[in-house]
């Protein structure tokens, strides 16, 4: 079966193409990054209109990467949850309108379980070693699932303020780094010492839950206080130190709590390269395999949103087209495939 996925949750257009689920033929993405940098931030209204531009092209380009017609293509998927509101109605109509006037079935794939499948992108054998840990990790989310098979998820920690991605792009912004603030306070921190600059690092108790709110508000007093006399890569160095610390640390907790030890990263935070690192480090320690994406398939992107489709496609019936479009939407045990 091969799967034509469409990704619009927020300010990148894609559309990408699996077969057999996990084997990619096409995976278009086209970044608004620069559109929006002149506002330090993505505006929801200019990333819907520049969707709906988009949309077609990309669709079409996928399947001439990939050497297809649409008389090819089997079966459609689509993010409909979570992300900007505006930005999602563009990919679920564009998915819906190709659903009904080329007889496809169609699966509404929540945002993060497409996160989630680009491991199985990464390694499709995966889905024989169920249970599977994942911390999921980007501008809008870090949580951790426990994915006992096909569809069905466990949230087991969370974050309770900020996501990990939103404090690398928040203290981008305070350190004066331009947008997308993430990449930047990365390939600043390589430049400078991780033990120059020690940021504090939150653990809540006995939970796998998140807080990055505290190293935020330290950084700003850090610089507050500092008037440039460190070097900013030394204060990149220990803010980034102190935020990979933390997610390596709580993953490393859920691994000695519930002894899986296949586990994964995945999202958009998941392509930094100290993260990499250090993430490989816990899994030697803990005896774990690990599987991480490459970057094409870390950030937003519509193959993996194919390849959660392409499971739901096997192992349940297709979506109904009044399926709903939704800003904001938890990954839950919703729908078991098997």
């Amino acid at each position: 079966m091969i799967v034509l996925g469409i990704e619009t949750s927020c300010d990148e257009t894609s559309a990408g193409i699996v077969r057999g689920g996990s084997e990619v033929l096409a995976n278009v993405v086209a970044s608004q990054a620069d559109l929006h940098a002149r506002y330090g931030g993505v505006v929801p209204e200019v990333a819907s209109r520049k969707h709906v531009e988009c949309i077609l092209p990309v669709m079409l380009e996928a399947l001439d990467t990939a050497g297809l017609t649409w008389q090819d293509i089997n079966g459609l998927a689509v993010t409909n949850r979570p992300g900007l509101l505006g930005a999602l109605l563009v990919g679920v109509s564009a998915a819906k309108a190709l659903a009904l006037a080329l007889s496809l079935p169609l699966a509404a794939v929540h945002h993060l379980e497409g996160h989630l499948y680009s491991t199985f992108l990464a390694a499709p054998d995966l889905a024989d070693r169920f249970p599977v840990l994942a911390l999921i990790v980007s501008g809008g989310h870090t949580q951790i699932i426990r994915m006992d098979n096909h569809c069905d998820y466990k949230l087991l920690g969370t974050t309770r303020d900020d996501a990990a991605g939103e404090a690398f792009d928040k203290g981008a912004r305070l350190m004066g780094l331009p947008y997308p603030g993430g990449p930047e306070v990365s390939a600043l921190a390589a430049l400078g010492d991780r033990k120059a600059v020690a940021m504090p690092r939150s653990y809540l108790g006995d939970t796998l839950d998140f807080s990055f709110s505290g190293v935020k508000t330290a950084l700003r007093t850090y610089l507050a206080r500092d008037n440039g006399d460190t070097p900013l890569a030394d204060v990149a160095a220990g803010y980034q130190e102190a935020i990979v610390t933390m997610l390596t640390r709580t993953l490393q907790r859920a691994v000695q709590q519930t002894d899986i030890r296949t586990i994964c990263v995945c999202g958009g935070v998941a392509a930094n390269h100290r993260l990499q690192e250090s993430m490989r480090t816990m899994a030697e320690q803990e005896d774990c395999r690990l599987v991480m994406p490459d970057a094409r398939l870390c950030t937003d992107n519509a193959a993996m949103i194919a390849s959660a489709g392409w499971y739901r496609l096997k192992y349940t019936a297709p979506d109904p087209l009044s399926f709903d479009t939704l800003a904001v939407s938890p990954l839950a045990q919703a729908t078991i495939c098997y």
